[in-house]
């Protein structure tokens, strides 16, 4: 059974049937939101970022959004493979206190995920912004009118009123939620991102942390952070509202391809549009776009029959060991998934690529 899928662009399948795909041809790395989905990568993260990208000299733009920009944040720290290993046990473990057959609070979960991020990232600051080849580019989600602040009652209705515009288009979200990307300031995103409302913030040490936690900050299960220094005052909630798979305007780079890990193969824009299927569909604006996705046969072999994701922490309840071990199971068996990337780009597998779709 292949564990891993390829697809790509137009652009991506000429590029591959030319030259194959080599480091050096790599200039962005997306990541998506997604929550525990995006554990199944993390070995292919410690390949990516611990060994093949390892030995490029080039400069490679690293963006992401919730767990994403957390995935990029850790590729920057010194050891990108063991620091990848420590964030899979790191999310494999977490537990929040919370009442019987409730919901944690929200402000709860983001003290204690906060205390993580700082655990991981505090005093290691300069590590990701100083390194030598990467440029990390977080992805927020800031509220405007009514959830400029967080409130037990705005917050509601003001997500209402942006799922209500999103339906008419996601430029028409842009009144609710703009785009907030804490972007290295060593060298610009090489993207056009004039597709929805977007501001840019100078990524610094005293922003990283902040940002790295608005990104992964759901609505309802955490609290928002609110004016993050360096940027515009308001509330900052996870960047996969605005971009849950970052289908952003890749083709607008002059060189190169994306190589994206993903944990689908299909790109939908902001996570209001789940329910949208037209808009998971590939664009023009991926054309130079290279996906590795698990095959969906592979999954079903995993535990649960898929993978994992934030209802197991309703299924699990309080067995937080059987959650773990199920999630744990399934990192392990995601080390195919980095050992058939490594044999295709080695060249000793051939797999079959897919058009982007």
């Amino acid at each position: 059974m292949q564990a891993l899928e390829i697809f790509a662009g137009p652009r991506a399948r000429e590029h591959l049937r030319e030259r194959g795909l080599r480091r050096e041809d790599v200039r962005i790395v997306p990541a998506a939101a997604g929550g525990p989905k995006g554990v199944v990568l993390n070995p292919l993260d410690q390949f990516l970022f611990g060994d093949w990208l390892a030995a490029s000299e080039h400069t490679v733009h690293l963006i992401g959004a919730s767990i994403g920009a957390w995935r990029m944040a850790t590729a920057c720290l010194d050891d990108p493979a063991q620091a990848f290993a420590q964030m899979a046990h790191d999310y494999i473990h977490q537990t929040y206190e919370h009442a019987p057959g409730k919901q944690p609070k929200a402000q709860h979960v983001s003290d204690v995920f906060g205390a993580k991020l700082t655990e991981r990232f505090g005093g290691a600051q300069a590590q990701v912004l100083t390194h030598p080849r990467y440029r990390l580019h977080v992805f927020t989600s800031r509220g405007r009118h009514l959830l400029r602040r967080e409130g037990g009652l705005r917050t509601p209705l003001g997500y209402a009123g942006a799922f209500a515009a999103n339906v008419l288009g996601r430029r028409a979200m842009g009144g609710w939620l703009e785009r907030v990307v804490f972007s290295d300031p060593r060298t610009a995103i090489p993207l056009h991102l004039h597709d929805y409302r977007t501001h840019t913030v100078a990524l610094t040490a005293a922003n990283l942390q902040p940002s790295l936690l608005a990104s992964c900050s759901i609505p309802f299960w955490l609290a928002a952070v609110h004016d993050i220094p360096g940027a515009p005052r308001g509330a900052y909630w996870d960047g996969g509202i605005t971009d849950y798979h970052l289908h952003l305007n890749y083709a607008s780079m002059h060189e190169g391809v994306v190589l994206y890990p993903h944990f689908q193969h299909t790109i939908v824009p902001g996570w209001l549009d789940k329910a949208f299927k037209q808009r998971h569909l590939a664009t023009a604006k991926l054309d130079n776009v290279i996906v590795l996705s698990p095959h969906p046969e592979w999954v079903k072999r995993l535990p649960n029959g898929k993978l994992p994701d934030r209802a197991d922490f309703k299924h699990y309840g309080d067995d937080v060991a059987a959650r773990a071990a199920a999630w744990t199971r399934a990192v392990q068996e995601s080390q195919r998934l980095r050992d058939e990337f490594a044999a295709w780009v080695g060249g000793t597998l051939s797999i079959d690529v897919q058009p982007l779709r």
